[in-house]
């Protein structure tokens, strides 16, 4: 039985976990979804939804198999998790997670691999590593620290405390908090007018911040052009400078255009 599966519709391309009540997180899972970021470099999607079924998002990785494991074994198994993971952090596309319910370990280091994520009001989130005695072994913590400061992120790991919505928004962890009967219906909103965007623009402008997180904003002012200067050659621009420039001419607002992510 499927753990995650793949649903592709229209320029909209959604990863749904489904292994409830507690959608924990295994090697089943991740290779699932590995072939589901192959899916989506395969198809027309411009947009991603990534969404859990049930009560609640994810409680993290799968432990039950860890006791006996050489350290061997585990780094192994830790090191493809991290692999996909990135793959998944590294998708040219403009990527919203929808976030209900408890978010911990493995699952907040996938949440924190989208570029949206959207929360229910009663959600909570949290490192239950450290009552583990181990680390967020797929990058949590500084992820975490990447948009809520050092501070905080040491505390939440140092804690295993579980940290609300409203927090987690609040420290720019998520971006938005909705009431959680509408969780799905915003989220899903906000990946649809995402697919129907510049989808080259929106790949530039994640690249760019890769670049500023590696090194700053002298590398990222290395790599903007490199980066940027190939716009002007897409379909997207030469509409959109065409009609920007038609519309200054006549005095008129800039029309909305339906981008084709080309």
């Amino acid at each position: 039985m499927s753990h995650l599966h793949l649903d592709i519709s229209g320029p909209l391309a959604e990863i749904i976990i489904e292994r409830p009540p507690q959608n924990r997180i295994d090697d089943q899972m991740v290779d699932e979804l590995a072939a589901a970021i192959d899916g989506i470099g395969r198809s027309e999607a411009r947009a991603v939804l990534l969404r859990s079924v049930g009560e609640n998002f994810s409680f993290g990785g799968d432990i039950m198999n860890w006791p006996g494991a050489t350290q061997q074994q585990l780094r192994s198994r830790f090191e493809h998790y991290m692999s996909v993971f990135n793959r998944f952090e590294r998708l040219p596309l403009p990527v919203v997670a929808a976030v209900q319910g408890l978010c911990f370990g493995g699952g907040l280091e996938l949440a924190t691999r989208a570029d949206v994520i959207f929360a229910g009001a009663s959600a909570a989130f949290g490192h239950p590593e450290q009552s583990l005695g181990i680390v967020t072994v797929l990058g949590g913590v500084y992820r975490v620290a990447e948009r809520a400061g050092r501070t905080r992120a040491s505390e939440w790991a140092m804690t295993s405390e579980k940290v609300s919505a409203e927090t987690m928004e609040r420290f720019g962890v998520i971006n938005r908090v909705v009431p959680d009967a509408e969780l799905q219906q915003e989220a899903r909103a906000f990946a649809e007018q995402a697919a129907r965007g510049p989808t080259r623009a929106y790949a530039a402008h994640k690249a760019l911040l890769r670049a500023w997180a590696l090194g700053g904003v002298a590398a990222a002012d290395q790599a903007m052009f490199d980066i940027a200067m190939p716009l002007f050659e897409t379909e997207d621009v030469r509409r959109g400078l065409d009609s920007a420039v038609t519309a200054l001419k006549a005095g008129k607002p800039r029309p909305t255009l339906d981008f084709k992510g080309r």
